[in-house]
This record gives C-alpha cells, sequence and structure tokens, in this order.
C-alpha cells in the first residue's frame, strides 16, 4: 500500500464541534503487525517522528475535541467505524494497520468497533491534551487554543518528506 498519498478530509465549523482548517488524514494498512508489536510498532514510529506521549486505549463513545494540540491514533487491533468533524462530518470505517492523523478542534467519536478495537494515541512534540465536548462554553477559549497550535515539523508516519509536512503548509 502506498502511505505516502493518506486520504484527506475537510470538515466545516458546525456550531459545536469548531473543526480545523487542516485537513483530517488517514493512511491505510501502514503496518500490518497487530497486537502488542503492532502497538510497539506505532509507539516507536511515532516518537522516531517526534509525537510522544503515546498511549494505549480506544476512542471515546462521545463526540470529542483537543484545543491545545493534534493527535495520531495508530489502529493496531480490531476495527471500528468512527465519526469525524462532528454531527456533520463523515464516517469512516478504520481497521488495524491505519493511522488517522486529527488537526486539533476536529471532532472525533466511536460509534461501533469489533471487542478487540485498540489504539495508539500521541501528540507531537509530547504536547498535553485537553478534552472538550463541544459545550457552548468552552468555545472561546478553545477556539483561540486552536488557532495557536503550531503545525508540526514531522508527519507522524512520513517525517518531513511526505504526509501533513506537505498537506498542512
Amino acid at each position: 500500500m502506498d502511505t505516502t498519498q493518506p486520504h484527506i478530509y475537510h470538515f466545516n465549523d458546525d456550531g459545536s464541534i469548531p473543526n480545523n482548517k487542516l485537513p483530517l488524514l488517514v493512511y491505510h494498512g501502514v503496518s500490518g503487525l497487530t497486537g502488542h508489536e503492532g502497538a510497539t510498532w506505532f509507539e516507536k514510529r511515532f516518537a522516531a517522528n517526534n509525537w510522544t506521549n503515546s498511549w494505549r486505549n480506544g476512542v471515546f463513545p462521545y463526540h470529542h475535541y483537543h484545543s491545545i494540540t493534534h493527535e495520531v491514533l495508530g489502529v493496531y487491533a480490531g476495527n471500528a467505524l468512527l465519526h469525524m468533524g462532528g454531527e456533520n462530518g463523515e464516517k469512516l470505517h478504520v481497521r488495524a494497520g491505519d493511522v488517522v492523523v486529527i488537526p486539533a478542534g476536529v471532532g472525533h467519536k466511536k460509534l461501533e468497533a469489533s471487542a478487540d478495537f485498540a489504539v495508539v494515541g500521541a501528540y507531537p512534540d509530547g504536547r498535553d491534551y485537553d478534552i472538550l465536548r463541544g459545550e457552548p462554553g468552552d468555545r472561546p477559549r478553545a477556539l483561540e487554543n486552536i488557532a495557536k497550535v503550531p503545525v508540526p515539523g514531522l508527519d507522524p508516519i512520513m517525517g518531513a518528506k511526505e504526509g501533513l509536512s506537505k498537506i498542512w503548509v
């Protein structure tokens, strides 16, 4: 699979979820490893491209977004249907080996998943993260925060040569 060409998704502000002018990127079939080996592979690959502060878990079953950082998810087990970009966004199928690069402000939610669905998450420069759910009182501060999040120097999979390094300029 040619992982240098991610699928690109743009989402508009829906009044609840701000989303971002930067597009969400989905790489399919990045890794053939699954389970513990797959998780470790994603952690090492992300860290090699300065996406750290990683964790292993799933995706919340409610719309949420991060206003102070971008996020990458590497699916290392199972499969899921994710709702990206808020209620007016798109439903995307992901499976073990896929990577989703989520810009700050872009909503994401798990709609359904296999029992073994699991991801590694990480953040550029090891940034901390917040969890916002699109509450009206969050919006003014969230918009300020999103505007301040820098574009990472490296794509979490492709490094400096491809991916967000070329698309998010």
